[in-house]
């Protein structure tokens, strides 16, 4: 029997132990059968890349401390951190130690997705204070913290990539220029690239980049906001707020962030868990997509966790995603259908099916992670 479908008769029965429910929903997420799925994946992943320094070939060869690899990193250390298992800390060393704890183009560079595997290593540093784990990352980031330029954040992913490492740093050094030039970064991202900003006050979601603002609309003469883009933000945002000190600078407008992008992609959901690739046009290469609906259920359980919603406002959403996700993305072999390869709209890499596989693997394990761990949180 499938999968899919043994799954779906387990998380439906009446004798399952450490189970929680939705108030409004009568489906279940058993959680040691969460931490069954979580574990397969990885270990899917982990035995198709057991040299954590081989080059990724798609299109051409890319070292593997890009975003993709950093983002599962990500996702690892999130499993690692509610269940401690030696093998995924050796797994996330043993990367940062075959680039020799360095970022793609060196510490010159600018970009968020070069940055975005500083994130681990901080982590790592964190557990076992080598300061070559974190002396190339803390370098690239204090020459932009000491330069006046704010516009290098073109598009919404780089927040994810980048922002937290910024929450990290100023949290470990008890620096707020850390903070100051983050929110500086984001500010300019918000409220100025592309003319006049990539967030839409008036729907509380992000365009991908200039190319989608106004006038660019969808087939069904909408605005054009991509699920994983929007998911990307709302990562970011979890991830900062989850690192800063409350009285940090500028945590209120994170924190208000994340709770208008929750309350405005929660009536999109799909009837059967998922959100669509084009958010608010199901027209425009719908259908289920698990790395944007990963990064949205990330959010609102975080939220919950840490008492910034009420339990009842978005467990249903979280319950039917998870099992949906669970039961119909997962494979028996701990592959994940469903994920949308890499670009910045809607049309990339389609058709999005339960058997297609993404030019890369890799980031969209490290979502479900995300969300798988923290929902495993939940009380």
């Amino acid at each position: 029997m499938e999968r899919r479908k043994v799954l779906g008769i387990l998380l439906t029965g009446s004798a399952l132990s450490n189970v929680w429910a939705s108030e409004s929903d009568s489906a279940k997420i058993d959680k040691k059968d969460l931490l069954k799925s979580l574990r397969l994946a990885n270990d899917y992943f982990v035995k198709k890349w057991p040299d954590t320094g081989k080059s990724i070939i798609t299109n051409r060869e890319r070292p593997s401390n890009i975003w993709t690899r950093a983002v599962y990193y990500e996702g690892l250390m999130a499993l690692y951190n509610i269940d401690p298992q030696k093998s995924y800390y050796d797994y996330a060393v043993s990367w940062g130690e075959n680039h020799k704890w360095g970022l793609r183009n060196g510490i010159q560079t600018r970009n968020g997705d070069d940055q975005c595997c500083g994130q681990t290593y901080i982590d790592l540093y964190l557990i076992d204070k080598k300061e070559e784990r974190i002396k190339d990352i803390k370098a690239s980031i204090d020459l932009m913290v000491n330069s006046e330029k704010v516009s290098d954040w073109t598009w919404i992913d780089a927040l994810q990539m980048a922002i937290p490492v910024y929450a990290k740093l100023g949290t470990i050094y008890k620096d707020d220029r850390y903070f100051e030039k983050m929110y500086a970064l984001y500010t300019h991202t918000k409220t100025k690239e592309g003319g006049t900003g990539l967030y839409n006050p008036e729907e509380k979601l992000w365009w991908r980049d200039k190319d989608f603002l106004p006038p660019y609309k969808t087939p069904a003469g909408k605005n054009c906001y991509w699920s994983r883009g929007n998911g990307w933000i709302v990562a970011a945002l979890v991830r900062v707020l989850d690192i800063m000190p409350k009285t940090a600078p500028h945590r209120s407008e994170y924190e208000k962030m994340l709770l208008d992008m929750l309350a405005a992609v929660a009536p999109l959901q799909r009837a059967d868990g998922y959100w669509n690739v084009s958010l608010t046009d199901p027209t425009d290469f719908g259908g289920k997509e698990l790395s944007g609906t990963a990064l949205f259920i990330y959010g609102m359980a975080w939220a919950i966790n840490n008492g910034l919603v009420k339990n009842k406002t978005y467990n249903p959403a979280i319950v039917k995603s998870w099992n949906a996700l669970q039961t119909e993305s997962l494979h028996e072999d701990g592959f994940l259908g469903f994920v949308q390869g890499t670009g910045k709209e809607p049309k990339d890499g389609q058709p999005v099916t339960y058997t297609s596989k993404p030019d890369f693997e890799d980031y969209g394990l490290g979502c479900f992670l995300l969300a798988g761990s923290e929902i495993y949180k939940m009380k």
